[in-house]
């Protein structure tokens, strides 16, 4: 375990899924005094996965690999993983991991050893955009980590001694964001294969909210959930 290198710790935790469900990895990292540069860092394989399943993996080997008596600091690019466990876990808890729909928690395995992990601990999350040019360096690097542990399904880490993982395809210049779900706002309508429904992407003729809390814009790509229309990663996500 990670321990008392100093009072508060900052660190990262990303996953990856090349498909959703796909070929599916997960990474984790923690700086040095920094803030900026990573000090320890592990990713693993998770082999056919979905994204969601990666980002709670990525974050519940994070909180397994610290010290509990740690304050720590969670930069994540997730918006399922974070407000899963901020914001819906305590009426999951309260419906006996229900959905409002009365439907059973998607991943609960992972959720509830994630909620046992956070009890009596200084936890702080911080949403930080994925893919921005100058975005920040830590969870670059632990999605960098987990698309290549997707990519190649073997472990990777500070303690193996590992390289530092390859550049991502998902920034800006290089294209459609690696393992993620790219939020466009041209192109056609287009629809994944399998011609599921709820698979199916259109762009938003309206602005609205999606069922995690943000807005999103007319022309932004937007697919069917449970509770209606909103970002495509967070289809998956029933609260």
């Amino acid at each position: 375990m990670i321990g008392h290198m100093r009072e508060r710790v900052v660190a990262a935790c990303d996953g990856a899924s090349k498909g959703n469900p796909g070929p599916a990895g997960w990474a984790w990292v923690v700086s040095d005094g920094d803030e900026r540069t990573p000090a320890r860092w592990e990713a693993g394989p998770l082999g056919r996965a979905t994204n969601n399943v990666a980002e709670l993996t990525a974050l519940e080997r994070l909180l397994t690999a610290v010290d509990p008596d740690v304050e720590l600091e969670i930069r994540m690019d997730s918006q399922y993983a974070m407000k899963a466990v901020t914001t819906w876990l305590p009426g999951w808890k309260r419906n006996g991991w229900k959905t409002a729909a009365g439907k059973p928690v998607a991943n609960q395995d992972l959720v509830v050893r994630i909620d046992e992990l956070l009890g009596g601990r200084s936890v702080e999350f911080r949403y930080v955009p994925a893919h921005q040019v100058d975005g920040d360096p830590l969870n670059d690097f632990a999605d960098r980590a987990a698309s290549q542990a997707a990519s190649v399904q073997e472990p990777a880490g500070s303690a193996l001694g590992s390289p530092e993982p390859p550049p991502s395809s998902g920034t800006p210049a290089a294209g459609a964001p690696r393992g993620k779900a790219p939020r466009r706002t041209g192109g056609a309508a287009s629809a994944r294969s399998g011609g599921a429904a709820s698979a199916r992407t259109i762009k938003a003729k309206f602005p609205g909210r999606c069922l995690c809390g943000r807005s999103y814009a007319a022309g932004e790509k937007i697919a069917k959930n449970a509770q209606g229309w909103g970002h495509p990663e967070c289809r998956t996500a029933e609260v």
